[in-house]
């Protein structure tokens, strides 16, 4: 899913975060090292094949944050653009 397309039900929030969010801290989000160290442990269970639900659930739930932290990112420079 690229950043056009996503979810219409985002748009309300991604405007509102966009229009008043510090640009430069946004940009340089990035995961604490706890949660990053969390995320690549998901990552390598989800390769070998050994996740349980509860970790499959966990790592969805990652990639749905990493998706909308991407799309506001996108937001932003397209608003920095114009």
């Amino acid at each position: 899913m690229s950043a056009i397309d996503h979810p219409v039900i985002y748009d309300d929030l991604l405007n509102l975060l966009a229009e008043s969010a510090d640009v430069k801290r946004v940009l340089a989000f990035r995961l604490s090292g706890e949660k990053q160290a969390r995320l690549d442990d998901l990552l390598e269970k989800n390769r070998e094949g050994t996740l349980t639900n509860a970790e499959s659930s966990e790592l969805d739930a990652y990639e749905q944050f990493e998706h909308l932290v991407r799309l506001l990112k996108a937001r932003l420079l397209q608003k920095s653009r114009s």
